[in-house]
């Protein structure tokens, strides 16, 4: 697999752009795997740990700051139960890193108003838990 990387590595430079474009998309309601794009980006350059963990997390973390942000601009409508859960607090964002509904819990807490610091502090804190996961095999 490594030989492979090598011969499509455009460098590290483009490859963490690359990164933070992925990480970027896959938060938001379009698929991606940001994973495996930090885990290439790792086998070729395990030097850039530190860059390839902050700039995904940046990315992932802006792209449900983003999902969070066009939620908010939603007429809220009338409580319901499934809401309630939400509104106990934004560390409920920690896993926003979660496929499929940590989408729903970004967009959730925009349309409910959350403060949004405290979203953005939690949403950067679970995902990069979860890339910090993801890079361990690296260290």
């Amino acid at each position: 697999m490594t030989d492979f990387l090598a011969l499509v590595d455009p460098g590290p430079g483009a490859g963490l752009f690359a990164l933070f474009l992925s990480s970027f998309l896959s938060a938001t309601l379009l698929p991606g795997s940001s994973e495996l794009v930090l885990a290439g980006m790792l086998a070729l350059h395990p030097d850039q740990l530190g860059a390839a963990l902050a700039l995904a997390t940046a990315g992932n973390t802006l792209g449900g700051m983003s999902t969070y942000l066009l939620a908010r601009l939603l007429p809220q409508r009338a409580d319901t139960s499934r809401q309630a859960w939400l509104r106990r607090g934004p560390a409920i964002l920690l896993l926003s890193w979660a496929p499929l509904v940590g989408d729903a819990l970004c967009a959730g807490a925009g349309w409910l108003r959350l403060p949004w610091r405290a979203c953005l502090l939690w949403m950067a804190l679970g995902k990069g838990l979860r890339y910090a996961v993801i890079a361990l095999p690296f260290v």
